[in-house]
């Protein structure tokens, strides 16, 4: 059966309806979060994919729910040295040192946020009226909150979430908008 619309170059050759990158592509990359937990999932999943294939990542994502209580901010915020201890020994996600620091700082520092904007969501609707799609001014926002965010990490997060223009091909058949 041929598609009357083609999805995105990147996943027009995939076959398998079960194939990680067909599920992200097709459910979630380029869709709005409320939630502030996912909003922050989304982040840790981009940082930890740094220097890796996203489909590495995707293939971690339970893993990461578990080793990170399913991305709860209050919780991670509190994580000490056991916690740390824990994730660097734990398979199922990346182990990396800087990674899972960041990880825990940046739980801390949107605790912080919800507290002056009431939530992680608020803050960036607040910004995207400053930032627009103006990526440098997102990445000097999120330098001066976040550990482990560069260029790449950051452009992504934002693509992922709704926040940036480009997240799919013009003709992609699950444009949302």
């Amino acid at each position: 059966m041929k598609l009357t619309h083609p999805y995105c170059n990147y996943v027009s050759n995939l076959k398998d309806v079960n194939d990680v990158d067909k599920i992200y592509h097709d459910n979630h990359y380029g869709v709005r979060i409320e939630d502030d937990n996912e909003l922050f999932g989304r982040l840790i999943m981009e940082i930890n994919q740094a220097g890796l294939s996203w489909r590495t990542i995707l293939m971690k994502e339970k893993g990461f729910r578990n080793a990170y209580n399913n991305f709860d901010i209050k919780k991670i915020a509190k994580y000490g040295e056991k916690d740390f201890l824990r994730l660097m020994n734990d398979a199922k996600i990346i182990r990396n040192k800087l990674k899972i620091n960041a990880v825990i700082y940046n739980a801390q520092e949107i605790i912080k946020i919800q507290k002056e904007f009431g939530s992680f969501r608020k803050f960036l609707d607040f910004y995207v009226k400053e930032n627009k799609n103006d990526k440098n001014l997102w990445l000097k926002l999120f330098k001066k909150h976040f550990k482990f965010v560069g260029g790449e990490i950051v452009g992504e997060f934002l693509l992922s979430i709704d926040m940036l223009p480009g997240t799919h091909d013009t003709k992609c058949k699950v444009i949302r908008k």
